[in-house]
């Protein structure tokens, strides 16, 4: 199997049946999926995950680990990747332990084919907007680090609402000078209103000071 798909949404099926891995796959790949299987948790444990939206069908009872526990090594190990469990013996304890540790989905075999591609597509749309988040975030701390000191300080003040006279006096600068910065702050910054700079600020921690 291929491991760079290039940015396509991947699924990760673990179930140790063979032909419920196959079906599964074939099932996915039918609406344009990437898919790799496993056999086993080690496996999927020891396979590098390719960066792109991703989601992970994981039998709940596998052959030497349980898929509960492979959900809380994932969660140790900080993998951010959505579950959607499937269990032929799931009960309600084990549905509510699963769902509490943050799998997006729990489905009982046998299940609708509808419901697996729901679920998949629904856990695949969580971590895009977790890497969305992520990348921006990523995205505001590279540019707020090309802010020269007097630009950050600058922005720290207007985002907490001074005019550029207060913050001219505050600075001990000309009215002028501190327009430059401004605008010089908010080109870098990628805003082209106050109220996205002030977004912005926040997110990054300059409203509350984190960051100044």
């Amino acid at each position: 199997m291929s491991n760079e798909p290039g940015g396509t949404p991947v699924v990760y099926v673990v179930d140790d049946d063979d032909s419920m891995r196959a079906a599964l796959s074939m099932l996915l790949r039918s609406v344009g999926l990437h898919v790799e299987a496993f056999a086993s948790a080690q496996e999927f444990l020891a396979h590098k995950q390719v960066d792109a939206p991703s989601c992970l069908v994981l039998d709940v009872r596998l052959k030497g680990q349980s898929g509960l526990a492979v959900q809380e090594q994932i969660t140790a190990d900080g993998m951010p990747i959505p579950i959607v469990f499937m269990s032929a013996h799931g009960d309600v304890a084990m549905t509510a332990k699963a769902m509490k540790a943050g799998a997006t989905d729990f489905l009982a075999k046998p299940f609708r084919d509808q419901d697996m591609l729901d679920a998949v597509s629904s856990a695949l749309a969580r971590d895009e907007a977790r890497r969305t988040s992520v990348q921006s975030g990523a995205d505001l701390r590279r540019r707020y680090q090309f802010l020269t000191p007097r630009e950050r300080e600058v922005m720290a003040l207007v985002v907490r609402g001074l005019m550029n006279k207060q913050i001219a006096a505050e600075m001990n600068l000309s009215e002028i000078t501190v327009k430059l910065h401004r605008s010089q702050a908010m080109k870098k910054m990628g805003s082209r209103s106050l109220a996205d700079l002030v977004l912005k600020a926040e997110a990054l921690g300059v409203v509350s000071g984190a960051l100044s």
